[in-house]
């Protein structure tokens, strides 16, 4: 980063130059119903012109230059949570939807464990393989060591799994999960299935648009703007 300061609390937001065209839209979803909390940029692979653009972005207190990079950015996400100069924070993806103000959720933080919302549609839809977790929204409070391990085993290119996101469930059973993971609240993390397929009712604060179907979307938004 362009500082060592540690800030007390911060969102930590991130992308390659594949997905640096919903940093705006992102940033403008939120600053309709959010202006309490900032962020801290991880770099996975932007543009110069994007890098610019966060770096002089006033929401923006410091920009992480990740030096390891992956042609599957979602791959460094743990490893930019575990860097991240920041006492108290929470990873949102940045093809999250920001519906209302979401400054409440630090309060749900719970230390030494990743907090996260249960993914239910993978969790309906896999079968006996347990309850899933969608790393879409990830909070913690001062680095636990299920990050930490987490972080590692993502950045060991040798695994076989498709996201970051099987990666933290094959490194779980339905123990640890108790131990490592606290539930939050659905309404933190709707995510795309259950609004299109799931007839999803409860209340929303972000929507989680995920997949091509999700980037469609949101590109249909930025058509409609």
């Amino acid at each position: 980063m362009s500082t060592r300061k540690v800030f007390p609390k911060a969102f930590l937001i991130g992308c390659d130059e594949k997905t640096e065209w919903m940093i705006s839209w992102f940033l403008k979803n939120y600053f309709k119903h959010n202006n309490e909390t900032k962020f801290v940029f991880a770099d996975f692979g932007l543009s110069k012109r994007m890098n610019t653009f966060v770096r002089n972005h006033p929401s923006i207190l410091g920009v992480m230059e990740m030096e390891n990079k992956h042609e599957k950015s979602w791959f460094l996400k743990p490893e930019s949570m575990w860097f991240a100069p920041v006492e108290k924070c929470i990873w949102l993806d940045i093809d999250i939807e920001v519906r209302a103000n979401i400054d409440d959720l630090f309060d749900k933080l719970v230390p030494e464990k990743l907090n996260m919302v249960e993914d239910k549609p993978w969790t309906k839809r896999r079968g006996d393989n347990g309850v899933w977790h969608n790393s879409g929204v990830v909070g913690w409070i001062h680095k636990p060591k299920i990050l930490k391990d987490w972080a590692l085993k993502t950045a060991n290119k040798n695994h076989n799994e498709v996201g970051d996101q099987e990666v933290l469930h094959s490194m779980l059973n339905p123990i640890t999960q108790i131990t490592y993971i606290n539930d939050l609240p659905n309404e933190y993390n709707v995510l795309r299935l259950q609004i299109e397929h799931d007839d999803y009712k409860g209340p929303i604060k972000c929507v989680h648009w995920t997949g091509q179907k999700g980037k469609d979307k949101i590109r249909g938004m930025l058509d409609d703007a």
